[in-house]
């Protein structure tokens, strides 16, 4: 588990939601669930998006690369945190844990912007209906996604590359089901002061700038459906942005919770990080195509074509 010096750490222990016995099972089968959940929304949604053509719009572009976020994000940290319910000592290679780590800040920054991205792209489409197709064009859609990755792949390396001068010493297990920021931190035997300055910028620029440009978008939406004449129209308008409005909720508001509040205790923290790391993921396909007609149409559309091919 250590090095040949005796000193520094090889390979972590992955400390888990509960060290409660009784609790370790029910927890399994619950985020076993989560997660299946998620892969199969989220799976079904990127496939279902790429099949129908009637799909291929700027709003679903967003939403296809936001569920494979979702799916890829998932699937980064939850075979370990099951793995953690039912074995008696959960490790992972130092190597590996900063592997995990990176991934995941990648894909949890990715997200916030894909969901920046949605949400202009509903302001343009409320607010700027005539010009919405020549405005988000494909080329502009392609731009967005790729400034969302472009900004991810900055943020994880920021904080990936400051972890990696960090030396672990004896202290090898995380208080956490994953290899996140916070927890490494506490392991270290070495000064993280660089590393709470760059936790600070790098995660308040990617919630408060995502977040200002969302709420600015959304009060012109606002103003704009609160100046819609027709009550039909005004509910379709709502209709078309509260699937948003709740994904944005849950995401950064347990992202915030969990980053920019350091006064709370690890426990604490653990907890909250459950609603953007489990839960949003598994919502978000549930939100967006429970709500949405679209979505349900071309849904139906694959389920009679499949079965008039395998049932004559």
């Amino acid at each position: 588990m250590l090095a040949g010096n005796g000193s520094l750490v090889t390979e972590f222990v992955l400390a888990g939601l509960t060290d409660l016995p009784e609790l370790q099972l029910p927890l399994f089968y619950l985020f076993l669930m989560i997660y299946i959940v998620t892969v199969v929304g989220n799976f079904g949604l990127v496939t279902l998006i790429s099949l129908n053509p009637h799909l291929h719009t700027p709003m679903y572009y967003f939403l296809f690369n936001l569920s494979f976020i979702d799916l890829c994000y998932s699937s980064v940290f939850s075979p370990k945190m099951l793995m953690n319910f039912v074995s008696e000592k959960n490790t992972i290679s130092y190597v590996g844990c900063m592997t995990q780590l990176f991934f995941f800040l990648f894909f949890v920054i990715s997200e916030c912007y894909m969901l920046t991205s949605m949400a202009y792209d509903r302001y343009l489409a409320i607010c700027n209906p005539l010009l919405y197709n020549v405005t988000m064009s494909p080329q502009v859609c392609s731009m967005l996604s790729f400034a969302s990755y472009g900004m991810a792949f900055v943020g994880a390396s920021a904080h990936t590359g400051c972890m990696l001068r960090l030396t672990f010493c004896n202290a090898n297990v995380i208080n956490h089901y994953l290899c996140d920021i916070l927890p490494l931190l506490q392991l270290s035997c070495t000064s993280t002061y660089v590393n709470d300055v760059v936790v600070l910028i790098v995660v308040g620029i990617n919630i408060t700038v995502p977040s200002f440009t969302i709420l600015i978008s959304y009060v012109f939406i606002l103003t704009n459906i609160l100046n819609i004449k027709s009550t039909q129209g005004r509910s379709k308008a709502f209709s078309t942005c509260s699937s948003h409005v709740m994904a944005i909720s849950l995401f950064f508001g347990s992202g915030a919770f969990m980053y920019l509040n350091r006064s709370e205790s690890m426990e604490q923290g653990k907890v909250s990080s459950v609603f953007y790391t489990n839960v949003v993921p598994m919502l978000n396909p549930l939100i967006y195509s429970l709500r949405n007609k679209d979505v349900k149409i071309a849904l139906k559309k694959i389920v009679v074509k499949v079965h008039s091919r395998f049932i004559p």
